[in-house]
């Protein structure tokens, strides 16, 4: 589901003009464009070759981090942006997030980082933190809030970033 949230989040980005209605219609469409592909092999291979990269350097128990910090953003978006599809398939979970439970997840997610990872994770941390805020603003900007398939996108995005700043830190 995330990769679909990222090809369509793509395609309506590019094909949508900067009008909402617009790009709202192409994200709701089931076919994924060729910009939307191209972004799932580039993020693909970039995924790939980083792992390839992490565990060539025996960095494995990094691993962990990119899954982590890719997924604790969901809760953070659903819980700062507003959802803009009432029927949609995020809006359950944006809508029925506890904001007090949902806080502490996120909090403790980011407090887990430090004691798994060290430096490399605390850069990692701050990168997709980084991501985080470009990508919110750009989806408020955009479509006046998030959406299932943005969130996904966002995991996706998030992950790639993550991989690619571990293996910089790490060589």
């Amino acid at each position: 589901l995330h990769l679909d949230g990222l090809a369509d989040t793509i395609d309506a980005w590019a094909g949508g003009g900067g009008v909402p209605e617009r790009t709202l219609a192409i994200m709701k469409d089931p076919r994924s464009g060729p910009l939307g592909v191209t972004a799932l092999v580039l993020v693909l291979l970039l995924k790939f070759a980083a792992l390839v990269a992490l565990l060539e350097i025996g960095a494995w128990p990094l691993l962990v981090l990119a899954p982590l910090l890719g997924r604790i953003v969901i809760p953070l978006l659903f819980l700062t942006t507003p959802y803009v599809r009432p029927r949609g398939l995020g809006a359950g979970l944006a809508s029925g997030l506890p904001r007090g439970a949902g806080i502490g997840i996120v909090l403790v997610g980011y407090a887990l980082i430090p004691l798994l990872a060290g430096t490399a994770g605390l850069l990692a941390l701050a990168c997709s933190l980084i991501a985080f805020f470009f990508l919110r603003n750009s989806m408020n900007n955009r479509i006046g809030g998030t959406t299932g398939d943005t969130a996904g996108a966002m995991v996706e995005i998030i992950e790639t970033i993550v991989l690619i700043t571990m293996v910089i830190a790490r060589n």
